[in-house]
């Protein structure tokens, strides 16, 4: 791009920063920007705020993180006057939350909704970023954001014949606003990640008849959603201070239940492979699926884990009435190479006379006809086709976009032939003042993404803050401090279950066709990536070239 692009955009197209989504680190991102005194614009291709939890409105869409925790910890005053209903916030009261966080803090004069974002182009000589949108608008910033989300762009898939459909078809990422009833209807439900698992229990109590197409079974843990009990909320709302401490000291940034903190706050100190046979069965007798994964071995053993995956099936054996359905329930997989997911219901969903699971295993999903699902061996004539068919996690955000940076290098080809690598899932070597909200190689993947993303956004704010008191008009990730963290991010899953090759999950992009394996994320936790990123801010922001 040359400046002549950059120098044609007016006035009232030019900003300090450009932020890109208005979900939880877009908000954040404006908020604090605008505290120390930048001149930002968000730029939000949906009608409103709420990003991922705007997008993702299918049945039983629901946080598997307690809503305390998964909320914003930098103003005490939000903190103290948003009423959680529920332990895990189902998805309408998330937006709602949003939507009360952006009205409280006037964030909407500075969105723009309805603008997708279609391509980034970095002026080398201006030092800005040219930004333009599907309808056309151009806007130029020293700086850019990307708070895209890390689910955020949902698959299609590639399933022969989905045009043909004569009936409905559903995506979990962009379900109906207004909801759907599936009220007497024949319904096929596709995939049984965390979103598939969801909605199950859910559209069975509504649809005459529900077949669940499953590829690969999920690690489950039952959820303690409830109500929350008169006056116990604002106990909880007391302990704040405590709360978060607790979260920033915690490897997950979830100091309480979610799908991460569940295994090590009941985790028996004991080998699973020293454990009598009476001490297994004690496990799933007192603690059901939980008991079957929570010993000390499990992760770091592999035979181990062979053994906590046969008593977890004889777990869910107990739960799920009919056999051959349990059987198939059981992951093939080692526990832990994949997030687990958090249900409410999913397995006694199978003990319902208008619910039957589809081994797609035994039996491969061979296309889609005008009627319904064929696979190998059957027909199944619907109603209704629901795709929960997961994201391109991570990445899929930017490499939709046209994202280039020094010498006209293309962001998604860069990724495609080298592998997603960052410095600190914060910054791209080429790319230079392009930063990332939780992008590969940060604790994206494997804790609370609202702790996480605050302390992102906290330290791009005051690397800002740094530049401009210094001159800096330019940081730019180097490219040898980019591979000495990527080595080391690969380093620390050596020896569990991460680096086993049947370990195939959106974590390391092998849900993509043709996405190159990485693993996606940091595993040593969020007091340990914290402390890192304060040494290099600290020391001048080593690792960085400013100019």
């Amino acid at each position: 791009m040359g400046t002549s692009d950059s120098a044609a955009v007016t006035e009232d197209g030019r900003y300090d920063v450009i932020v890109i989504g208005a979900g939880f680190a877009g908000l954040y991102a404006l908020h604090r920007l605008r505290g120390v005194g930048l001149r930002a614009r968000v730029l939000e291709r949906g009608d409103r705020v709420g990003g991922t939890w705007l997008w993702n409105r299918y049945p039983g869409a629901r946080c598997d993180i307690e809503s305390i925790e998964y909320s914003y910890s930098f103003s005490d005053e939000i903190q103290q006057e948003w009423e959680w209903t529920q332990t895990l916030p189902a998805q309408p009261e998330v937006e709602a939350y949003l939507n009360f966080v952006a009205d409280r803090l006037d964030l909407r004069r500075d969105i723009e909704f309805g603008t997708a974002v279609t391509s980034l182009d970095f002026d080398e000589e201006a030092g800005t970023w040219l930004v333009a949108t599907e309808a056309g608008q151009r806007y130029v910033a020293p700086f850019v954001i990307a708070a895209t989300g890390i689910l955020s762009e949902p698959l299609d898939p590639a399933i022969p014949g989905k045009e043909e459909f004569a009936g409905t078809s559903l995506y979990c990422a962009r379900f109906p606003r207004e909801g759907f009833d599936f009220t007497g209807r024949r319904v096929g439900l596709i995939g049984t990640g965390s979103t598939g698992v969801q909605a199950t229990p859910v559209i069975a109590e509504q649809a005459a008849q529900l077949f669940v197409f499953q590829r690969s079974a999920p690690y489950t843990f039952p959820s303690n959603l409830r109500e929350f009990a008169p006056g116990e909320l604002d106990a909880l709302k007391a302990q704040y201070p405590e709360i978060r401490a607790a979260q920033r000291r915690a490897h997950t940034g979830a100091a309480r239940l979610s799908a991460f903190s569940v295994m090590s706050s009941m985790r028996d100190p004991r080998p699973l492979k020293k454990a009598t046979r009476e001490e297994q069965l004690r496990a799933i007798d007192e603690r059901g699926v939980v008991g079957a994964l929570s010993w000390a071995d499990v992760l770091s053993d592999p035979e181990a884990g062979e053994l906590a995956t046969k008593l977890y099936g004889e777990a869910v054996a107990r739960i799920v009435k009919d056999p051959a359905t349990a059987a198939s329930l059981v992951p093939r997989y080692p526990f832990g190479c994949r997030r687990p997911v958090i249900d409410t219901g999913f397995y006694e969903a199978f003990n319902r006379p208008n619910v039957t699971l589809v081994d797609l295993r035994q039996d491969p999903l061979r296309r889609v006809t005008k009627t319904g699902i064929q696979t190998g061996q059957a027909g199944y004539d619907l109603d209704v086709i629901v795709y929960a068919t997961g994201f391109d996690a991570m990445t899929g955000a930017l490499t939709r976009m046209d994202v280039r940076g020094r010498g006209g290098k293309l962001l998604r080809d860069v990724w495609a032939a080298e592998g997603p690598l960052t410095y600190l899932g914060l910054q791209v070597a080429g790319f230079p003042n392009l930063f990332t909200v939780q992008g590969p190689g940060s604790t994206a993947v494997t804790s609370n993404y609202v702790t996480g993303m605050e302390q992102h956004i906290d330290w791009i704010a005051d690397c800002l803050g740094y530049l401009r008191s210094r001159g800096h008009r330019v940081i730019e990730a180097l490219p040898a401090a980019q591979l000495d963290w990527a080595e080391h991010a690969a380093s620390l899953t050596d020896g569990t279950v991460l680096s086993n090759p049947a370990c195939n999950s959106w974590w390391t992009g092998t849900n993509v066709p043709g996405k190159q394996r990485f693993f996606l994320g940091y595993v040593g936790g969020i007091p340990d990536y914290r402390r890192r990123c304060e040494e290099i801010a600290a020391a001048g922001y080593t690792g960085f070239a400013l100019s």
